[in-house]
């Protein structure tokens, strides 16, 4: 994975609070490959969402992100769609940031712009190191959020649409081989 400049934007109504409890940004439906390749996720505000959890003025920056991995989403009651539908991004380390106007009312809530674009200079932010991500409290499990998803039976076809996703080639380019 390079990393670069060049950041993953997203317009969410999820509080900086929530965001590091997770390791970062979740539920996206993005270019996993090119989201990999970024250094970086800008965080933008939502207020309108009714479930809007920041205080931040709408459309602002309010929290840089240095990416480490994209990560497929486990399905939740929020988002009970497949793991590769949507996915994490998560977070070595993370700053605070008040940044108005970053967020110029794109249609979709995922874009990619180079930080200078937006007026941020990574090199003059205050990063804190993301914080171990806690156990679901409802899961029993031992597994940690961080992991990429539960271990659950696939079928062919799913487990090539799922690599095919994670290397950015069609699942028609996949074969599996099972030896056992």
């Amino acid at each position: 994975m390079s990393k670069t400049n060049e950041a993953v934007v997203v317009f969410t109504a999820k509080s900086a609070q929530r965001i590091i409890e997770e390791g970062g940004t979740s539920s996206w439906r993005l270019d996993r490959s090119h989201a990999r390749q970024c250094g970086y996720a800008v965080c933008t505000r939502n207020t309108h969402a009714d479930w809007a959890e920041g205080t931040e003025a709408h459309h602002s920056a309010f929290l840089v992100g240095k990416i480490s991995d994209v990560v497929a989403c486990e399905p939740t009651p929020e988002n009970n769609e497949a793991p590769n539908n949507r996915f994490l991004i998560q977070f070595s380390e993370y700053a605070i940031v008040d940044i108005p106007g970053v967020w110029k009312g794109d249609r979709n809530p995922v874009k990619y712009a180079d930080l200078s674009d937006l007026g941020i200079n990574s090199a003059t932010l205050k990063w804190k190191k993301m914080p171990e991500v806690a156990e679901k409290a409802d899961s029993g499990a031992s597994s940690k959020r961080t992991e990429t998803a539960r271990i659950r039976p696939l079928s062919m076809t799913d487990a090539k649409k799922g690599l095919a996703v994670t290397f950015g080639v069609s699942p028609d380019a996949i074969e599996i081989t099972i030896r056992g």
